[in-house]
């Protein structure tokens, strides 16, 4: 079977024929365990794809962002615009949330998310209702293995808050973000495997002394920190029940936020 190469957001087959996985499960936990998020990317030809494609979005709608809200986020409803498809099929609300309909000729019109109410939840979290999350396939994903899904969970309530991040880890917490792990009853690979791994990132040049991480904290500081990601932990857990997948999940810190200001979760799933 040949496999055209396109251009815009790529196929699973376009992913497997000209985009090859760089990295292993078990390499792409250990980066999202290493405290630097930063080491997690995209195939250089596909960013150089993606790159190009930006160009278009945004003549085509001003903004990354308006891409977003006007056309690609479906706040409530399944994902029906994925090239790459999940394993799970969501199936949203039955009457999903009432939103301002966007004229083709109004794509590029900067609008904003509806104003929330008075009741909604102050923090996102396993409880959070579905009208105010939009989970959908990464059309653009890293390099993960076919057998990895790369999902994002938009969500228009806040996942850093001040009610979750202790003050005395805020500052760690906005410099190397959030992140944890699910369905597997071994813990993630240590930081101390990170030199074993690093070959995998050599194309990209990184190396231990670009690493951007805070210092080791206490037992205690620790803990307040997976306190502050307990929330989407246990969404996490909800969504991807653990005896059937295995999960990396993480919350870019605001240096490393592609769409600032709008929350979202990324989430490497492997069906078990």
């Amino acid at each position: 079977m040949v496999v055209p190469l396109g251009s815009g957001p790529p196929t699973r087959e376009e992913l497997l024929v000209y985009y090859p996985a760089k990295f292993t499960w078990i390499e792409l936990k250990t980066f999202v365990n290493s405290g630097d998020l930063g080491m997690l990317k995209r195939d250089r030809k596909l960013q150089k794809r993606y790159d190009l494609w930006v160009v278009g979005i945004k003549e085509r709608y001003g903004s990354i962002v308006n891409y977003l809200m006007n056309f690609r986020l479906q706040w409530g409803r399944p994902d029906t615009l994925s090239l790459l498809g999940s394993a799970i099929q969501d199936k949203g609300m039955s009457t999903p949330p009432v939103m301002e309909r966007v004229d083709s000729a109004d794509l590029n019109v900067p609008r904003e998310l509806p104003p929330l109410p008075a009741d909604a939840p102050p923090y996102f979290s396993e409880s959070t209702p579905p009208e105010y999350i939009s989970i959908i396939q990464n059309d653009w994903p890293y390099s993960v293995p076919p057998a990895v899904e790369h999902t994002l969970i938009w969500t228009r309530i806040p996942i850093f808050h001040p009610a979750l991040v202790a003050d005395s880890v805020r500052a760690r917490v906005e410099q190397d973000g959030l992140w944890g792990f699910t369905g597997n009853t071994s813990p993630p690979p240590s930081p101390s495997n990170l030199p074993a791994c690093l070959p995998a990132l050599a194309e990209w040049g990184v190396t231990l002394d670009k690493m951007i991480k805070s210092e080791r904290g206490t037992p205690e500081e620790d803990e307040l920190v997976v306190a502050a990601g307990r929330p989407v932990h246990n969404f996490v857990k909800q969504r991807w029940v653990e005896g059937d997948w295995e999960t990396a999940w993480f919350v870019n810190p605001p240096r490393l936020q592609s769409v600032p200001g709008l929350a979202h979760v990324h989430v490497f799933a492997r069906h078990k």
